[in-house]
């Protein structure tokens, strides 16, 4: 077997390599499987150890709240599904976790023993280790496209907010065709294109019925209720 093959790391705008696996949840074929949903495909490092615990705690928890959001989760490390079944069976039986205990995890868990859908994800990367997944979190919208994706490192846990942020802001610029400032949640202001011309720019300056404000010619905000925002993400889920 080759041991050197090297794999070219996903990219956002590129389509999500399609892979079949084992899972806890029975044989998946991604992203097939879940065609017109959004998925969240994440890696952890390894099964019984605290940090990837207490975030499965969480995922177990939200995993509700991200399926009224049409998105289905699926977890990945390098480990036997004999080590995630009895893992996840610990977590349900005997983990506490802010508060959060006897999280029955529904999602699939793959098991990735031979490393392939690590390594074609890039989930492996040497300067973290060779023999496990870092924490990699890949956002994949409706048409299998991958639109975001997030790295932590070994030692630090998931921010789980920062990761229903990420969906909702992109299926909100789906939505409504825009783009997001920083630190963006439902309620506050959306950006406005830049001008591409001075006159673009004075006409946007006199701009007051969409309450749009202008700084300067880049920059640019306007309203956008929270209320729109949970309404398009509602008819999304119907």
């Amino acid at each position: 077997m080759d041991t050197e093959t090297t794999y070219s790391m996903p990219r956002i705008g590129d389509k999500a390599p399609a892979f079949k696996a084992v899972s806890t949840q029975g044989e998946i074929d991604f992203p097939h499987d879940f065609k017109g949903q959004w998925k969240i495909l994440f890696s952890h490092p390894s099964d019984f150890t605290p940090i990837c615990t207490s975030e499965f705690v969480l995922f177990g928890r939200m995993d509700e709240e991200f399926r009224r959001l049409n998105c289905r989760l699926v977890g990945l490390s390098i480990g036997s599904l004999n080590s995630h079944i009895a893992w996840l069976r610990t977590i349900r039986d005997k983990i506490q976790f802010k508060g959060f205990k006897n999280v029955d995890i529904r999602f699939p868990l793959i098991a990735d023993s031979t490393m392939q859908t690590a390594r074609l994800y890039g989930m492996v990367q040497p300067g973290e280790s060779t023999t496990a997944a870092v924490r990699a979190v890949f956002f994949i919208d409706p048409e299998d496209t991958i639109r975001a994706i997030i790295y932590y490192p070994l030692a630090l846990g998931r921010n789980f907010d920062e990761i229903r942020r990420v969906l909702i802001a992109l299926q909100t610029i789906d939505n409504f065709d825009i783009a997001l400032p920083a630190d963006w949640r439902p309620g506050d202001d959306i950006i406005v294109p830049a001008s591409k011309t001075a006159a673009g720019a004075d006409e946007a300056m006199r701009d007051t019925e969409s309450g749009m404000q202008c700084y300067d010619w880049f920059f640019c905000v306007k309203p956008l209720a929270k209320d729109k925002v949970e309404e398009a993400l509602d008819k999304k889920r119907k």
